[in-house]
C-alpha cells in the first residue's frame, strides 16, 4: 500500500511479529483473526502459569478488561510486568470499565503497576478512568461528549500516565498529551458488530510491535481500521457480512 499506514502495514507483514493477546471470551476469535489478517501472528494465552513465558516470546502485549475474573486479572498483571521488564509495548483496552467496581479496581491496579504504551478506549471508558462519575449500561460507548471536552481529557490522561491515548468513535482521537490527531471516515456499522474496538486494540499492538513511535503506531492502526471499515461498508448487506468484509479488507 502507498498510504502512510500502508508502509507500517508492510513492516508488520514483513516482520510477522508475535502479538500476545489476553483478550475476552466474546472477541478472542475475531482478535486473533484480525491480527492474522494484518500479517502478524497472534497468541491468545491467559493462564497465569504461562503468560510470562509467552510474553517473553512476543513483540507486543495486548490486555483486555472484557469478561474479567481473578485468574485473568492475575495473568494480565504477570504479563504486563514481564513486558515492562523487557521493554515491550503494552496496549490496554478497558472494556466496560464503568460497568462495575470490580473492573474499575483491576484497571486502577493496572494503571498504577504497568507502564502502558497505548490506552485504546471509547469516550465513556476514558471518562470513567479519568474519575468522572458515569452510570454505564454495559460495554457500549453510549453518548460521547463533544470533541472540545474529549480532546483535553484525553490529553491530560496521556500526559499523566505517560502513554498514548487512542479514543475511538465517530472521529477517533490519538494523542500523547502534546500532539493530537483526528481520524475521520469509518461507518456507523462499526457499532453494530461486537468487538470492533477490541480488534483495533490488537491492531495497535501489531503496529506497535514494529513501530517504535507509539503515536505513529496508534494513529496508523486507527487509520487502517477506518479504511477497512469504509471499504467493508460499501460492499456488505448488513452486520454479519460487514464483519466478514472487515477481515477481508484487513487482509488485502
Amino acid at each position: 500500500m502507498e498510504t502512510a499506514f500502508g508502509k507500517r502495514l508492510d513492516r508488520v507483514r514483513q516482520a510477522s511479529p508475535l502479538v500476545h493477546c489476553i483478550s475476552n471470551l466474546v472477541t478472542a476469535n475475531d482478535c486473533a483473526n484480525i491480527v492474522l489478517a494484518a500479517g502478524a501472528s497472534p497468541i491468545m494465552a491467559d493462564a497465569p502459569e504461562e503468560v510470562r513465558e509467552i510474553t517473553a516470546l512476543s513483540r507486543a502485549l495486548c490486555l483486555s478488561l472484557g469478561t474479567p475474573n481473578p485468574r485473568k486479572a492475575d495473568a494480565m498483571f504477570l504479563a504486563g510486568r514481564k513486558a515492562a521488564e523487557l521493554g515491550l509495548p503494552v496496549v490496554f483496552d478497558p472494556v466496560g470499565v464503568g460497568a462495575s467496581a470490580y473492573r474499575q479496581e483491576i484497571a486502577r491496579k493496572l494503571l498504577q503497576g504497568i507502564p502502558l504504551t497505548v490506552l485504546r478506549c471509547n469516550a465513556s471508558e476514558l471518562q470513567t478512568l479519568s474519575g468522572q462519575s458515569l452510570v454505564s449500561r454495559g460495554v457500549d460507548a453510549g453518548k460521547a461528549p463533544e470533541l472540545e471536552t474529549l480532546l483535553p481529557l484525553a490529553g491530560r490522561f496521556a500526559a499523566a500516565h505517560h502513554c498514548i491515548v487512542a479514543v475511538t468513535g465517530a472521529e477517533d482521537i490519538v494523542t500523547d498529551g502534546t500532539t493530537a490527531y483526528g481520524i475521520r471516515s469509518g461507518t456507523p456499522l462499526l457499532r453494530q458488530v461486537t468487538g470492533t474496538g477490541c480488534m483495533l486494540s490488537v491492531l495497535c499492538g501489531a503496529f506497535a510491535a514494529v513501530e517504535p513511535d507509539a503515536v505513529a503506531a496508534a494513529r496508523h492502526a486507527a487509520t487502517f481500521w477506518k479504511s477497512c471499515a469504509t471499504a467493508a461498508a460499501a460492499q456488505c448487506r448488513g452486520s454479519a457480512s460487514f464483519r466478514v468484509a472487515l477481515l477481508d479488507e484487513a487482509s488485502m
